[in-house]
């Protein structure tokens, strides 16, 4: 069932709803605890008139992503499909199911079509206030808890999971967001996160479904951190993973925030999660007319240049059992190991364990090759020559001047 998810590796992540027309972050109803009523004008003005879901689709193919993750509803409640369960809608207000729309984009790409729910809705008048609803201070929650009842809300929660699993054809993915447990969250309980995943399983039974419903799912999700080794589970056997990623900091679009990663950080971040079996999920937030921002795109395309020529070394490889040399992190994909270079030393890098088990390099980018060489381990250091290296080591002879690539890649095909 994971066997896409492990070769694909690099996944788009869309955030919009609301949230978007506000510009500043997609948890502004709660960071300014703004009411329905002062949450009004971004519904009576929502007007996507530049969602553009095959661009997006064609953004994701373009920057080497196998798979694509669209908001269904964020914590503002908002649906962006044609539920029947509720008319805080998109099809309600501007008459346009954007999740049909993109799923349509996603398979007309050959992506992987995925989609984000989230567990908490805001908007709805039986989800209990609690330490992250708009109104928590209110004056009156108790008085505004009193009526609510969140039998009433896990019957709606469920009830449009099962119009997402049911509505638009095989779904890959789901990405459910997200429990907080203690004297004034929210956790498994809440959402009956049991019966909620069995009917994931029953509807969709090929999906993966993430670990944030309380309760274990098929993969863990790591947010705006990397981790440092591969994951493992309780038990120490591998965990999949996915690193999930934004641009800027934010998930919706934050007019304000120019906090932006460089295309090539991010090329780095993702060999990383690669080098340690995982995935990177990054992150683009819509404006608030649904189009993908000019500096969003610029930067997809600036990794799509560099995926076109190292693809290799990301979709389908992995963890290596090697020792990376400290000037970068290796990835591996069946008799090919890939060594990035995150910074470019002068004239050799040299790869601990390496010496006998190498018939060729090569600059990945342009497929020229590169001497190797094996020192004499007991060779002494004079003022022109260097000392040797340990027992076992390969030296790789690079060029002095960097490739003009993000991240430069040498591909070494094992013996």
């Amino acid at each position: 069932m994971s066997h896409w998810f492990t070769d694909a590796r690099f996944g788009l992540f869309v955030h919009f709803g609301l949230y978007s027309a506000a510009a500043r972050h997609e948890w502004v109803q709660n960071r300014e605890r703004l009411s329905e009523e002062d949450y009004r004008p971004y519904l009576e003005h929502f007007d996507p008139d530049r969602f553009d879901a095959p661009a997006l689709a064609r953004a994701a193919r373009e920057a080497g992503m196998g798979y694509a993750v669209l908001t269904s509803k964020h914590h503002e409640g908002f649906a962006l499909w044609d539920t029947a369960l509720s008319d805080f809608s998109s099809p309600a207000v501007c008459g346009r199911d954007l999740v049909r729309e993109f799923v349509d984009a996603c398979r007309a790409e050959g992506l992987r079509v995925g989609l984000y729910h989230s567990l908490i809705d805001w908007h709805h008048p039986d989800f209990t206030v609690d330490e992250h609803h708009p109104l928590r201070d209110a004056p009156d929650r108790d008085a505004l808890n009193a009526g609510r009842d969140m039998d009433r809300y896990r019957t709606f929660l469920h009830g449009q999971v099962r119009e997402l699993l049911t509505g638009y054809g095989p779904l890959d993915y789901l990405f459910f967001d997200f429990s907080y447990p203690g004297q004034d969250g929210k956790g498994a309980a809440d959402w009956d996160a049991e019966r909620l995943l069995a009917l994931c399983r029953e509807l969709q039974p090929g999906m993966l479904v993430n670990d944030r419903l309380g309760i274990p799912g098929d993969l863990v999700t790591p947010e705006q951190y990397q981790p440092t080794s591969p994951l493992t589970d309780a038990s120490g056997a591998p965990q999949l993973w996915e690193a999930c990623q934004t641009m800027n900091g934010s998930w919706g679009y934050d007019r304000d925030n120019v906090d932006h990663k460089p295309a090539d950080l991010l090329v780095r971040m993702l060999a990383d999660s690669v080098s340690m079996d995982g995935n990177m999920l990054l992150n683009v937030g819509p404006d608030g007319r649904g189009a993908l921002t000019a500096r969003d795109a610029a930067t997809l395309a600036e990794i799509g240049t560099w995926m076109d020529l190292h693809r290799d070394a990301i979709v389908g490889a992995g963890h290596a059992p090697f020792t990376p040399p400290r000037e970068g992190v290796y990835t591996a994909s069946g008799s090919r190991l890939y060594l990035f270079l995150h910074t470019w030393p002068l004239g050799y890098v040299h790869l601990p364990g390496l010496a006998g088990r190498v018939s060729y390099a090569r600059l990945l980018n342009d497929g020229s090759w590169l001497r190797t060489s094996v020192s004499d381990p007991g060779r002494r250091p004079s003022n022109m020559t260097p000392a040797g290296e340990p027992a076992g080591t390969l030296t790789v002879h690079l060029p002095v001047r960097r490739p003009d690539v993000a991240v430069p890649v040498v591909e070494l095909t094992l013996v």
